[in-house]
């Protein structure tokens, strides 16, 4: 790719209307803009005339005028400066308007015959024929509303239990915090707290605030909302790509490699038929609808805490990737993470309090994640995780995402509320008949 082609994709990862764009998309954009230059004063678009297609300005100032309110003596909302496009392909205009460059002015053009480039049909990627795309890219999909704001949903086929998945707040929030940055920076930090609990059937709204954007780095918070309830809130910061002071001293485990490991689905058959496990635990599996998870995991050791219910060490070590065919774009790659780094991770903290009959609930309370290196979550990664403490109704647990060949790539730490399950009050004695 040539430099004057990786300047227009950086520009066009600075407009925020491009930002909630797949980044491929950037590319395709970039194939196809062309460059109109104007001097002070001269007209761009001129009243009912129309525009040939959206312009997006990359270098000077400009005036929209003849608007509804132009006596407004400030006119600061029709100003037009660096990243602020105006055309006429979105949608129709309901007021002709005249648009005067206020100094020297450039900007980029895309035609109005390729403005469908605007409305792909998913965030993460920007081939509309593609049939079908990956379970986990669909659970992170979201709806923009207007500017900063998105909408997403709990799929039928999603992890959920009695609440929304931790996981998917994580992703989701995530997913709507990278949408609205440059996408030339990458989440390297977040930090996350759980506030209330989500409602499988409703929609939830994310809204992101833009705390900072700076040359090499940027930072965003994210409320997910309910009924008008902060549910969960997000901070995130991103950076570009930096290759300074670099050194590992932590070493993988050794552990079998995926392929000599039995899948989550196997384990579980298995699980229904061992003797092993207390007969409660078997019963109420049994009982359970049962699913492929978007995510596919593999137990280094079958026969813990995680999988037979018995007292062992507050350790847990298993293999996993996401299911489907992924785009390269490293932000899904890192949503996808956030999103499967909350599976079977605060349960680790249970394992040395196991006991016959045990009800537990669980709840996460905070979450915090730190991305190294760049990775794929569709190839596998090992989760190391390790519950150093628990006190209080608190514990506390920290994971390391490895790759195959031994690379650290994230780190994860998260605290939360243990607490033995309430038993159901006992049904009041009926009246006597007698």
């Amino acid at each position: 790719m040539n430099p004057e082609s990786v300047t227009v994709i950086e520009f066009l990862g600075c407009v925020p209307l491009l930002q909630t764009l797949p980044s491929s998309s950037h590319k395709k954009i970039a194939e196809v803009v062309f460059v109109k230059r104007y001097d002070q004063g001269d007209s761009i678009v001129c009243g009912g005339d129309g525009a040939d297609g959206i312009y997006f300005i990359w270098e000077g100032e400009a005036e929209v005028c003849g608007s509804l309110h132009s006596d407004d003596k400030s006119h600061a909302e029709y100003h037009l400066k660096q990243y602020d496009f105006f055309g006429h392909g979105m949608s129709p205009s309901t007021q002709p308007v005249d648009v005067l460059a206020l100094s020297k002015l450039t900007c980029l053009v895309l035609p109005n015959d390729q403005v469908h480039l605007l409305k792909p049909k998913s965030i993460w990627s920007a081939d509309d024929a593609q049939e079908k795309h990956p379970l986990i890219e669909r659970i992170l999909q979201l709806d923009p509303i207007e500017v900063d704001v998105f909408q997403g949903i709990t799929l039928p086929d999603a992890i959920k239990h009695v609440s929304v998945f931790g996981g998917q707040f994580l992703g989701q929030a995530l997913a709507a915090a990278c949408k609205t940055v440059d996408s030339q920076k990458i989440v390297h930090s977040l930090h996350a707290y759980f506030i209330l609990p989500g409602d499988l059937s409703r929609p939830i709204i994310y809204k992101v605030h833009r705390v900072r954007d700076g040359k090499s780095f940027a930072t965003r918070r994210v409320e997910a909302i309910q009924r008008e309830k902060v549910l969960f809130t997000l901070m995130v910061s991103f950076q570009n790509e930096e290759q300074l002071f670099i050194h590992q001293v932590v070493a993988m485990p050794s552990v079998p490699d995926p392929e000599k490991l039995i899948s989550r689905e196997e384990l579980q058959e298995q699980r229904l038929v061992d003797p092993r496990i207390p007969r409660t635990y078997r019963i109420e599996a049994a009982g359970t609808d049962f699913f492929r998870w978007p995510i596919e995991l593999r137990f280094c050791e079958p026969d813990t805490a995680a999988t037979n219910y018995k007292k062992s060490r507050p350790s847990l070590r298993y293999w996993f990737r996401a299911r489907g065919i992924l785009s390269d774009d490293q932000a899904l790659h890192r949503c996808i993470v956030a999103y499967a780094s909350d599976l079977f991770f605060l349960e680790v903290s249970l394992h040395p309090h196991y006991e016959k009959d045990l009800k537990s609930t669980n709840v996460s309370l905070d979450h915090s994640m730190w991305f190294h290196k760049p990775l794929r979550a569709d190839d596998w990664l090992l989760y190391v995780i390790d519950s150093p403490i628990s006190h209080s109704g608190r514990g506390f647990v920290n994971g390391r995402m490895f790759t195959r060949t031994g690379e650290l790539v994230v780190s994860i730490a998260q605290e939360g509320l243990l607490r033995r399950a309430r038993e159901p009050a006992p049904a009041p004695a009926s009246a006597s008949k007698l």
